[in-house]
């Protein structure tokens, strides 16, 4: 069983920037493909970034440009650099780690973007 960990959320002004940080337990991190989720209340939960096991990544169109998912795999971290925050960013973030067989979240993180 992996377990996840979130961590670096807050409060933040807007045009301010956080780094989320997914930590993973266990040994075969390097396999996972490693996703950042967001949901507000009343709504779906959304994809956000994605990076897979080759460090190919991917990004909703509404954070292009300002958000950078990487992973350091020596770590057992997948990061989310969130740059140019905006109001509407403000959501609770879940890590998922996956392969085809296994599926993993974390308890998800707030990240309120507020003056």
């Amino acid at each position: 069983q992996v377990q996840v960990v979130e961590s670096g959320g807050g409060l933040v002004q807007p045009g301010g920037s956080l780094r989320l940080s997914c930590v993973a337990s266990g040994s075969i991190f390097s396999i996972y493909t490693g996703t950042w989720y967001r949901q507000t209340p009343g709504k779906q939960r959304e994809l956000v970034a994605t990076i897979t096991s080759d460090s190919m990544t991917h990004y909703v169109d509404s954070v292009k440009g300002r958000f950078t998912i990487s992973r350091d795999n020596t770590k057992n971290t997948v990061y989310l650099q969130m740059n140019s925050l905006k109001p509407d960013d403000t959501a609770v973030y879940y890590c998922n780690l996956h392969t085809t067989t296994n599926n993993y979240w974390g308890q998800g993180t707030q990240v309120t973007v507020s003056s």
